[in-house]
């Protein structure tokens, strides 16, 4: 792959932003999957805003790399490596962070991975895993960060980073069913937790030009852009400047939406993350 997919430091850095400085100043978020892609750029773009951030992935190197990104905002973080599968260690990253600044306001949902194979194919360890990631470990994130607001009595709002799922994706079909129960769970408990003023929401990302881009074929990743009306690849800063819209006030009277960031490919193209069969090609 000799293509560059993903932002510097120093992009994400100066990249303009449409919304406030200081809109988050005060606040403590926590980001999942922050230690590369879209969690990197969310947490670049809350920092920037003037958050406290709770950085949060498998991968403690990584984690604290992006941390090290964030020093030039003189931003204040708490690195906490952990398996979003395992519910005892989300309830301690929240028990922890929570420890640390004395509340948390926001959570971003944003880890999750899948990898492109025929449906057919699967292997039940291969499905499973992504489900546990993807769907699982969202809800483990969700219910925890909920009870801790409910206990304290204080608002909260969450924001999951899911997929396009409209229309289906060949190639990954065990991320869109988690990702599907990600949208629809979102929903349900918006309703159920509106009445502890936690407002819940997603983003749906369609092709975003990350490091994730890697583990699919050339010909699947040349062919991308022209699965969006736009013929071309998102970047991490549209991504970030959705979830930081849902989370924070100027998105206060919405719950339970989803906001699809995807250059229109729900309404036009024909997007395959694996080899496209000849009986579908026209």
């Amino acid at each position: 792959m000799s293509e560059v997919y993903g932002r510097s430091d120093e992009e994400l850095a100066t990249i303009p932003i449409a919304l406030a400085p200081g809109l988050f100043a005060g606040k403590v978020v926590v980001v999942s999957g922050a230690g590369s892609g879209i969690g990197r750029a969310v947490a670049h773009w809350f920092a920037r805003l003037g958050a406290k951030l709770v950085l949060c992935g498998r991968k403690a190197e990584k984690l604290e790399a992006t941390a090290a990104g964030l020093s030039r905002y003189a931003a204040e973080t708490l690195v906490h490596p952990l398996s979003i599968r395992d519910p005892e260690a989300v309830a301690a990253m929240f028990d922890a962070a929570w420890a640390h600044f004395g509340r948390v306001d926001i959570l971003v949902n944003n880890a999750g991975g899948q990898f492109p194979q025929a449906a057919i194919d699967f292997s039940s360890k291969g499905w499973a895993a992504v489900i546990d990631t993807n769907l699982n470990g969202t809800w483990y994130m969700m219910q925890a960060a909920a009870r801790k607001w409910r206990d304290a009595g204080l608002p909260g709002s969450i924001v999951n980073v899911a997929t396009v799922i409209w229309r289906g994706m060949p190639g990954v079909a065990h991320t869109c069913a988690a990702r599907a129960g990600v949208i629809y769970g979102s929903k349900t408990v918006a309703i159920e937790w509106a009445p502890l003023n936690i407002r819940v929401n997603c983003v749906s990302p369609g092709i975003i030009a990350t490091e994730g881009m890697a583990v699919y074929s050339d010909e699947a990743r040349a062919e991308m852009p022209n699965t969006n009306l736009m013929r071309r690849f998102g970047q991490v800063e549209d991504i970030a400047n959705a979830v930081c819209y849902l989370a924070g006030d100027a998105g206060g009277f919405i719950t339970g939406e989803v906001l699809t960031i995807d250059g229109g490919n729900q309404l036009w193209g024909d997007q395959w993350t694996i080899p496209k069969p000849d009986f579908f090609r026209i």
